[in-house]
């Protein structure tokens, strides 16, 4: 790693911090880098997820096939 990033934390953030390097076992920042990288992720959207809603028309019940419709 070459990049280094300075921040400045409250006193709180930084104890709990200190207290999950401790119960883990790694470096503060190993867990900040963790943590930063599961933020990220969640942020990210999968492709398919922008047209969710979109497409209109095609069938009320996508179960319509016979012998899977309930209607």
């Amino acid at each position: 790693m070459s990049n280094t990033l300075t921040i400045r934390l409250p006193e709180d953030v930084l104890q709990r911090l200190r207290e999950k390097s401790r119960r883990t076992g790694l470096p503060m920042g190993r867990v900040v880098r963790q943590a930063v990288e599961h933020a990220l992720l969640q942020d990210e959207q999968p492709a398919w997820q922008r047209y969710v809603g979109v497409i209109k028309g095609g069938p009320r019940n996508l179960s319509s096939r016979k012998g899977f419709s309930r209607e």
